[in-house]
This record gives C-alpha cells, sequence and structure tokens, in this order.
C-alpha cells in the first residue's frame, strides 16, 4: 500500500481524537505510506495531516471549492486538488488510493466509509476498507455491520470487507493481507 485515503472529521473535539489523528499521519508517512484526505488544516483532518507532513510523508488533499475557505484548506500539503463536489473528491479519493483507513468523524466520514464499502460490494474497486476503532469509538458501528450481516442484508462474501482494529499496526496488517470478495457484479442471479 503505497497510499490510503484518510476518512476522518473535520472537527476538533476532546484532545485526545487530535493526537490520535496526528499519530496516524506520523504512523503511515513513517511505514513511507502516502495520505490522501479531504484537504482540510482544521480538526482531525488538519491533525492527520500535519502528523504525516512533520514526519516527512506525501499528503494529498482533495477538497471541494465550496470547503476551501470553510474547512480553511491546508496550503502546506504535497499536492491540493480543489474539486467541483463531493463525488469528485470521493472518485478521486479511490482513484489516487489503494485502500480507506476512518478514524473517528462525524456523518461526512460516515458517508465516505459507507460508500467505499458499497462501492468494494459492487466491484467499483477491490481495495480494503480499514476502521481504526480507537478509544472503541465504533464499537456500536461494527455491531450494526454484523448485525446487517446477521439478518442477510450484508452477504455473507461481503461480511469481511469492513477490517477493523483496535490499534493502527494491527488494521494496516490485516489490510495488507486483504483478499477481495466477489463483487455483486460478477455474481450469477442465484447467489444474489
Amino acid at each position: 500500500m503505497k497510499r490510503l485515503a484518510v476518512y476522518c472529521g473535520s472537527a476538533s473535539p476532546e484532545p485526545r481524537y487530535l493526537q490520535l489523528g496526528r499519530d496516524v499521519g506520523r504512523g503511515l508517512a513513517e511505514r513511507g505510506i502516502g495520505v490522501v484526505y479531504g484537504g482540510g488544516r482544521l480538526g482531525l483532518m488538519g491533525a492527520v495531516a500535519d502528523g504525516a507532513l512533520a514526519a516527512g510523508g506525501e499528503v494529498i488533499g482533495v477538497i471541494p471549492h465550496i470547503l476551501v475557505d470553510t474547512e480553511v484548506a491546508h496550503r502546506g500539503l504535497t499536492e491540493l486538488h480543489e474539486v467541483p463536489g463531493m463525488h469528485e473528491r470521493k472518485r478521486m479519493f479511490t482513484d489516487l488510493s489503494d485502500g480507506f483507513v476512518t478514524i473517528p468523524g462525524g456523518t461526512g466520514t460516515m458517508d465516505e466509509l459507507w460508500e467505499a464499502l458499497s462501492w468494494a460490494q459492487l466491484g467499483y474497486h477491490a481495495k480494503p476498507v480499514g476502521l481504526l476503532n480507537a478509544f472503541g469509538f465504533y464499537d456500536r458501528l461494527i455491531e450494526f455491520w454484523e448485525h446487517m450481516g446477521r439478518v442477510g442484508f450484508v452477504r455473507e462474501q461481503h461480511r469481511e470487507l469492513l477490517i477493523s482494529d483496535l490499534t493502527l499496526d494491527g488494521l494496516l496488517d490485516r489490510m495488507a493481507a486483504f483478499e477481495p470478495a466477489t463483487p455483486i457484479t460478477a455474481m450469477s442471479v442465484d447467489d444474489l
């Protein structure tokens, strides 16, 4: 994995989350993994970017025009791409990265995570989708994912698409071992 898209919040919650963002950015850079992220300099987004940059890492931001001023675009990145909207932003995340890591965030972060999972199910990409469950932040989301699988809304062959771990090291190891699932588009009607 040469680059990973990092999905996270633009808010600045409790200090431990901001430290987590810096640690994730630094941890990726120390492993030679570039960061593709939302392009802002505030909140966890800014913390991830600053952590990676401080460790000498590559950081590519992708930000919609409308958010350049709102999220106060980070001007110290390796590259900053301004795009027309959120759809183009998520497409560029997918095109530029070898996988996805989600750390704590809000509704925008959830939108990005669920789209990465949905695209994996459909076969738009065959990249690992990771969830860093730091501080147990995503315990209930993981429980819900498992519930969707138990009742049949996530097919058996897609249940392993969401890769979660409590540590960045563990998550990256699991993502490196990822084997793509058969996408819905390659299944027979009887398998659906």
